[in-house]
């Protein structure tokens, strides 16, 4: 895709919007999922960016079942936060996410394939999905939303009470 086409679509996903904070804090699971999807994102934008398809689904391909995992704890978050509109807030941040790293890639122009490539080898590297959530929160992917994690006090209660 050339960046003119990206442009387009960032432009196109400019329109939908993604509430603005979340109710409920975050858990640690909750805030490994929002890494993992950011994660996610970025390849996949690289991946149509930079005509790296194969690239992008060989990770989802060797890391499919820990990304399910993060997956459910995405939308058990979402579920939380709205209740019986989790699905279209998901869908919004989902898409919110890809136009945030969109425009990182607008900004960078010619030099973002150049500049974001070597992403594929970082993770294809990793030797287990267990090293996913280091690796996604080491590289602080841009998120649309802000999350406020939760009390080490509430974790406690929540970790005691079998509330996960």
């Amino acid at each position: 895709m050339h960046i003119a086409s990206l442009s387009l679509l960032a432009a196109s996903l400019l329109s939908v919007g993604v509430a603005a904070a979340a109710t409920p804090c975050a858990r640690p699971a909750d805030l490994t999922a929002f890494d993992i999807a950011g994660l996610k994102s970025k390849l996949m934008v690289t991946a149509i960016t930079c005509d790296q398809q194969d690239l992008y689904n060989q990770f989802i391909t060797r890391f499919r079942s820990d990304l399910m995992t993060h997956e459910r704890n995405l939308n058990a978050y979402f579920a939380r936060a709205f209740g019986g509109r989790a699905q279209r807030e998901h869908d919004d941040y989902i898409t919110s996410l890809a136009n945030t790293l969109s425009e990182s890639g607008i900004q960078q122009g010619t030099l973002f394939c150049q500049q974001n490539v070597g992403i594929f080898a970082e993770v294809l590297s990793l030797t287990k999905g267990a090293d996913l959530p280091a690796y996604a929160a080491s590289k602080a992917f841009p998120q649309p939303v802000a999350l406020v994690a939760c009390p080490a006090a509430t974790r406690t209660a929540q970790a005691t009470s079998g509330h996960r």
